[in-house]
Protein backbone atom coordinates (compact mmCIF):
# COMPACT_ATOMS: atom_id res chain seq x y z
CA UNK A 1 0.00 0.00 0.00
CA UNK A 2 1.21 3.50 -0.89
CA UNK A 3 1.39 6.34 1.63
CA UNK A 4 0.56 9.93 0.68
CA UNK A 5 0.94 13.09 2.74
CA UNK A 6 -1.65 15.82 2.04
CA UNK A 7 -0.10 19.04 3.29
CA UNK A 8 -2.19 22.17 3.49
CA UNK A 9 -4.10 24.79 5.42
CA UNK A 10 -7.74 25.20 6.44
CA UNK A 11 -8.87 23.97 3.02
CA UNK A 12 -7.24 20.65 3.89
CA UNK A 13 -8.37 20.80 7.50
CA UNK A 14 -11.92 21.33 6.23
CA UNK A 15 -13.00 24.61 7.82
CA UNK A 16 -16.65 25.43 7.25
CA UNK A 17 -17.16 28.83 5.54
CA UNK A 18 -20.53 29.53 7.14
CA UNK A 19 -20.25 28.41 10.76
CA UNK A 20 -16.99 29.62 12.28
CA UNK A 21 -15.11 26.91 14.15
CA UNK A 22 -16.98 24.04 12.54
CA UNK A 23 -15.12 21.39 10.54
CA UNK A 24 -16.50 19.34 7.67
CA UNK A 25 -17.20 15.69 8.37
CA UNK A 26 -14.28 13.32 7.89
CA UNK A 27 -15.85 11.75 4.80
CA UNK A 28 -16.07 15.20 3.15
CA UNK A 29 -12.41 16.14 3.49
CA UNK A 30 -10.55 16.08 0.20
CA UNK A 31 -7.77 13.76 1.48
CA UNK A 32 -10.47 11.28 2.53
CA UNK A 33 -12.13 11.49 -0.88
CA UNK A 34 -8.76 10.99 -2.55
CA UNK A 35 -8.13 7.87 -0.48
CA UNK A 36 -11.55 6.51 -1.43
CA UNK A 37 -10.89 7.33 -5.08
CA UNK A 38 -7.66 5.34 -4.98
CA UNK A 39 -9.65 2.24 -4.14
CA UNK A 40 -7.83 1.09 -1.05
CA UNK A 41 -4.44 1.15 -2.77
CA UNK A 42 -3.11 4.07 -0.73
CA UNK A 43 -3.37 5.69 2.68
CA UNK A 44 -3.72 9.47 2.63
CA UNK A 45 -2.53 11.34 5.72
CA UNK A 46 -4.23 14.72 6.13
CA UNK A 47 -2.02 17.43 7.62
CA UNK A 48 -4.09 20.60 7.39
CA UNK A 49 -3.68 23.63 9.67
CA UNK A 50 -5.76 26.77 9.51
CA UNK A 51 -3.67 29.81 8.65
CA UNK A 52 -0.66 27.82 7.42
CA UNK A 53 1.50 29.64 4.88
CA UNK A 54 4.09 28.29 2.49
CA UNK A 55 7.24 29.75 4.07
CA UNK A 56 6.15 32.90 5.89
CA UNK A 57 5.84 33.58 9.62
CA UNK A 58 2.51 34.55 11.14
CA UNK A 59 2.63 34.91 14.90
CA UNK A 60 -1.04 35.85 15.29
CA UNK A 61 -2.00 32.33 16.39
CA UNK A 62 -0.84 29.76 18.93
CA UNK A 63 0.38 27.21 16.35
CA UNK A 64 3.42 27.63 14.11
CA UNK A 65 1.94 28.50 10.72
CA UNK A 66 5.18 28.53 8.73
CA UNK A 67 4.84 25.55 6.38
CA UNK A 68 8.55 25.28 5.69
CA UNK A 69 9.46 25.01 9.35
CA UNK A 70 7.14 22.13 10.27
CA UNK A 71 7.38 20.13 7.02
CA UNK A 72 10.67 18.31 7.80
CA UNK A 73 9.20 17.07 11.08
CA UNK A 74 6.17 15.68 9.29
CA UNK A 75 8.31 14.01 6.63
CA UNK A 76 10.32 12.33 9.38
CA UNK A 77 7.26 11.19 11.33
CA UNK A 78 5.30 9.82 8.38
CA UNK A 79 8.06 8.26 6.25
CA UNK A 80 8.26 6.22 4.12
CA UNK A 81 6.15 8.35 1.80
CA UNK A 82 5.35 7.72 -1.85
CA UNK A 83 3.90 11.15 -2.59
CA UNK A 84 3.42 14.54 -0.98
CA UNK A 85 0.57 16.73 -2.18
CA UNK A 86 0.93 20.39 -1.23
CA UNK A 87 -1.98 22.83 -1.45
CA UNK A 88 -0.94 26.09 0.17
CA UNK A 89 -0.75 29.76 -0.74
CA UNK A 90 -4.12 31.24 0.15
CA UNK A 91 -2.88 32.56 3.50
CA UNK A 92 0.21 33.98 1.81
CA UNK A 93 -2.16 36.43 0.12
CA UNK A 94 -3.01 38.16 3.40
CA UNK A 95 -1.82 41.72 3.03
CA UNK A 96 0.28 41.59 6.20
CA UNK A 97 2.07 38.34 5.21
CA UNK A 98 3.08 38.36 1.55
CA UNK A 99 0.21 39.56 -0.61
CA UNK A 100 1.25 38.03 -3.92
CA UNK A 101 0.69 34.80 -5.83
CA UNK A 102 4.27 34.95 -7.08
CA UNK A 103 5.54 35.02 -3.51
CA UNK A 104 3.36 32.01 -2.72
CA UNK A 105 4.73 30.18 -5.75
CA UNK A 106 8.28 30.78 -4.59
CA UNK A 107 7.25 29.39 -1.22
CA UNK A 108 5.80 26.31 -2.88
CA UNK A 109 9.07 25.81 -4.72
CA UNK A 110 10.92 25.82 -1.42
CA UNK A 111 8.50 23.29 0.09
CA UNK A 112 8.97 20.99 -2.90
CA UNK A 113 12.74 21.28 -2.53
CA UNK A 114 12.44 20.29 1.14
CA UNK A 115 10.50 17.16 0.15
CA UNK A 116 12.89 16.27 -2.64
CA UNK A 117 16.12 16.70 -0.65
CA UNK A 118 15.08 15.42 2.79
CA UNK A 119 17.32 12.58 4.11
CA UNK A 120 14.71 9.82 4.35
CA UNK A 121 17.16 7.08 5.06
CA UNK A 122 18.65 4.14 3.23
CA UNK A 123 16.14 2.14 1.21
CA UNK A 124 13.35 4.71 1.53
CA UNK A 125 11.90 6.39 -1.55
CA UNK A 126 11.99 10.09 -2.31
CA UNK A 127 8.29 10.99 -2.59
CA UNK A 128 6.81 12.32 -5.76
CA UNK A 129 5.52 15.89 -5.36
CA UNK A 130 2.19 17.31 -6.50
CA UNK A 131 1.73 21.08 -6.31
CA UNK A 132 -1.91 22.14 -6.14
CA UNK A 133 -2.91 25.74 -6.76
CA UNK A 134 -5.82 26.65 -4.45
CA UNK A 135 -9.29 27.70 -5.58
CA UNK A 136 -9.73 31.40 -6.22
CA UNK A 137 -10.66 33.67 -3.36
CA UNK A 138 -13.93 35.48 -3.97
CA UNK A 139 -15.44 38.80 -2.90
CA UNK A 140 -17.08 38.75 0.50
CA UNK A 141 -18.56 41.09 3.07
CA UNK A 142 -16.99 39.14 5.94
CA UNK A 143 -15.90 41.72 8.52
CA UNK A 144 -12.46 40.20 9.14
CA UNK A 145 -11.52 38.28 6.02
CA UNK A 146 -12.51 40.94 3.48
CA UNK A 147 -9.88 43.47 4.66
CA UNK A 148 -7.42 40.71 5.58
CA UNK A 149 -7.35 39.44 1.98
CA UNK A 150 -7.54 42.86 0.33
CA UNK A 151 -6.14 42.39 -3.17
CA UNK A 152 -6.19 38.63 -2.73
CA UNK A 153 -9.13 38.00 -5.02
CA UNK A 154 -7.24 39.17 -8.11
CA UNK A 155 -3.94 37.69 -6.94
CA UNK A 156 -5.50 34.26 -6.41
CA UNK A 157 -6.26 34.11 -10.12
CA UNK A 158 -2.53 34.11 -10.75
CA UNK A 159 -1.86 31.01 -8.65
CA UNK A 160 -2.22 28.45 -11.42
CA UNK A 161 0.17 30.04 -13.92
CA UNK A 162 2.90 30.55 -11.34
CA UNK A 163 2.49 27.12 -9.73
CA UNK A 164 2.45 25.35 -13.07
CA UNK A 165 5.70 27.03 -14.05
CA UNK A 166 7.35 26.10 -10.76
CA UNK A 167 6.16 22.50 -11.04
CA UNK A 168 7.56 22.25 -14.55
CA UNK A 169 10.90 23.74 -13.47
CA UNK A 170 11.45 21.31 -10.60
CA UNK A 171 9.91 18.16 -12.07
CA UNK A 172 6.77 18.05 -9.90
CA UNK A 173 3.21 17.31 -10.94
CA UNK A 174 0.61 20.08 -10.96
CA UNK A 175 -3.13 20.39 -10.46
CA UNK A 176 -5.31 23.51 -10.50
CA UNK A 177 -8.00 23.12 -7.82
CA UNK A 178 -9.81 26.19 -9.19
CA UNK A 179 -10.94 24.04 -12.12
CA UNK A 180 -13.18 21.99 -9.83
CA UNK A 181 -13.82 24.05 -6.69
CA UNK A 182 -14.73 27.60 -5.71
CA UNK A 183 -14.73 29.50 -2.43
CA UNK A 184 -17.98 30.22 -0.62
CA UNK A 185 -19.01 33.90 -0.57
CA UNK A 186 -19.78 33.73 3.15
CA UNK A 187 -16.11 34.34 3.90
CA UNK A 188 -14.57 34.40 0.42
CA UNK A 189 -11.89 31.81 1.15
CA UNK A 190 -13.20 28.51 2.53
CA UNK A 191 -15.08 25.77 0.71
CA UNK A 192 -18.36 24.08 1.40
CA UNK A 193 -18.41 20.30 1.72
CA UNK A 194 -19.29 19.71 -1.93
CA UNK A 195 -16.39 21.78 -3.23
CA UNK A 196 -14.01 20.24 -0.71
CA UNK A 197 -14.95 16.74 -1.88
CA UNK A 198 -14.49 17.78 -5.50
CA UNK A 199 -10.76 18.38 -5.04
CA UNK A 200 -10.13 14.88 -3.74
CA UNK A 201 -12.26 13.31 -6.46
CA UNK A 202 -10.40 15.22 -9.17
CA UNK A 203 -6.96 14.40 -7.78
CA UNK A 204 -7.58 10.66 -7.72
CA UNK A 205 -6.89 9.95 -11.43
CA UNK A 206 -3.74 12.10 -11.43
CA UNK A 207 -2.33 10.47 -8.30
CA UNK A 208 -3.30 6.99 -9.47
CA UNK A 209 -1.36 7.46 -12.68
CA UNK A 210 1.56 9.10 -10.88
CA UNK A 211 1.97 6.16 -8.49
CA UNK A 212 1.10 3.45 -11.02
CA UNK A 213 -1.97 2.26 -9.13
Amino acid sequence: MKTILAYGDSLTFGSDPVVEGRRHAYQDLWPTRLEVGLGGMARVIAEGLGGRTTVFDDHSAMADRNGARILPTLLASHKPLDAVIIMLGTNDLKSYICGSALGAAMGMKRLAEIVMTFPYGEGMPVPKVVLVSPPYATNTTHADLSPMFEGGVSESREFASHYARVANDIGASFFDAATVAKAHPADGVHLDAQNTRAIGDALAPLVSELLGL
